[in-house]
Order: C-alpha cells, then sequence, then structure tokens
C-alpha cells in the first residue's frame, strides 16, 4: 500500500489508468482486466465501501499502486492518467442509505474533481451510472432514452438523483472542457467478491437459499 505515487511501469502503447473506487466489487475486476490488458493501474479508494482484501492479489503486480483517498477530498499525488473510472460511490441499498451524504458528494463533488483532473490530464473519463437513474419505471425494459419516474425525495432519492446529476456533470464538462467522456448505466451486477449483505436480487436469492 502507497499514498504517494511518482512512477508507473508502462508498456509502449498502454495506458495509465486511474480506478476510483477499484477496491470494491466492481472496481476490482475492472482493474484485473486493465492490468492483463497492459495498462498500468492506479487503484483508489477510501474503504467505506471497498475492501483491500479484494485487490491484496494485485498489490504486487507490475503497474499496480494502490493509494487510500476519497475523491470528495483534494486528490493525492497522482501520475499522468490517460483513462478514468469513476465507480467511488456506494452502490447496494443497503451501503447508500447508511450513507446517504456520502453517495450524494462521491457523485457530484467527487465526478467534478475526477473530470477537473481529466482535463488536466487530457483523459477520457468513464462515469459508472445506474439503472436507478430511471428511479420506480413505468417502461419494461428501460431503454437509454427513456426519462425515469424519480422521486427525488424519495427512499432512494440520494442514489438516484446522485447518479442523475452525475451523468449531467460528466455531459456538461465534456462539451465546456472538451474531454472525452462515457456513460455506463449498470444493471443488477454479481459475482465474486460481491458482498452478501449487498441487499440487491441475486445475493439476497443466493443469500436465502
Amino acid at each position: 500500500m502507497t499514498n504517494s505515487i511518482t512512477r508507473l511501469n508502462l508498456s509502449k502503447n498502454h495506458h495509465t489508468a486511474l480506478v476510483a473506487g477499484g477496491a470494491g466489487f466492481v472496481g476490482s475486476h475492472l482493474c484485473e482486466c486493465l492490468l492483463a490488458a497492459g495498462d498500468a493501474v492506479v487503484c483508489l479508494d477510501n474503504l467505506s465501501t471497498g475492501r483491500l482484501a479484494n485487490v491484496t492479489h494485485l498489490l504486487a503486480a507490475p503497474g499496480f499502486r494502490f493509494v487510500e483517498g476519497d475523491v470528495v477530498e483534494p486528490l493525492p499525488p497522482l501520475p499522468r492518467v490517460d483513462r478514468i473510472y469513476h465507480l467511488a460511490s456506494p452502490a447496494s441499498p443497503v451501503a447508500y442509505q447508511q450513507w446517504p451524504l456520502e453517495t450524494l458528494k462521491a457523485n457530484s463533488e467527487g465526478t467534478f474533481r475526477l473530470l477537473e483532473l481529466a482535463a488536466r490530464h487530457d483523459a477520457r473519463v468513464l462515469f459508472a451510472s445506474t439503472s436507478e437513474i430511471y428511479g420506480d419505471p413505468l417502461v419494461h425494459p428501460q431503454r437509454e432514452d427513456y426519462r425515469g419516474n424519480v422521486s427525488p425525495i424519495g427512499p432512494r432519492s440520494m442514489y438516484d438523483e446522485a447518479k442523475r446529476y452525475g451523468e449531467a456533470l460528466t455531459v456538461a464538462a465534456g462539451a465546456v472542457w472538451d474531454i472525452e467522456v462515457r456513460i455506463a448505466r449498470i444493471f443488477n451486477t454479481y459475482g465474486p467478491r460481491m458482498d452478501p449483505g449487498d441487499g440487491r436480487v441475486v445475493s439476497n436469492f443466493v443469500v436465502q437459499a
């Protein structure tokens, strides 16, 4: 574990990627995939919902560095990055209802900090959004052009509205600052390293079984 980074080993024609929330369930698998593709990876996580155990097997890998930090705070020293993946947010109903303000800040202030970093480094950004941006949908399955049915004060609003704002902020910054941006709306994802107490449908079925 390190809190300062000066240089990462990088193969020719590959990238340096910052994965914010990289010690989480999805983020840790993304770190693995990027390393397997030959990229150098900086994994940034405050370990509020992510776990160091998810990336322990990567700590000795060439080109991988773990940095404990919070995207809501001023970012720690980082190398120049080419790709930024923003997965730094509580994502399960149990977690985002336990940390509602942290969830709102991670997707607003945190998103802004990472977009500013992208503008300085001329990096491409992927904002990890969610199916929750559709709220309590009246259309099934949801198409990307469906605008949703969201309550701004409902029990899931801290996550729904945070992600909707994060999408809007990402698109606006991309246009104003001329940076390349992507948005991925992730639906119910499951697999190894998922928290059994995640609270979503597949994990609930497995635990109850």
